[in-house]
């Protein structure tokens, strides 16, 4: 396999990472919302703790985008 050939399966790799990341902002959502309709008197706490993992998942997210972008256009351009 050629070294421009494991750069797209990296960056392909870091784009998953994206996907994934969305699929688990949206669960993450889901059980927060469940969370509160169980149990409206902490919704702030919850919705605190629902912000918190959500900015980190989002923190993940856009490092990965980081990732792919430079192996796409740094690493291979020097190749």
């Amino acid at each position: 396999m050629s070294t421009l050939g494991l750069i797209a399966l990296g960056a392909a790799l870091y784009v998953l990472l994206g996907a994934c990341v969305a699929i688990a902002m949206g669960i993450a959502t889901s059980h927060a919302v469940e969370a509160v309709a169980r149990q409206p008197e902490a919704s702030g706490k919850i919705n605190s703790m629902l912000l918190f993992g959500l900015i980190m998942m989002e923190t993940t997210a856009i490092y990965g985008l980081l990732v792919s972008i430079l192996l796409i256009f740094v690493v291979s351009g020097r190749v």
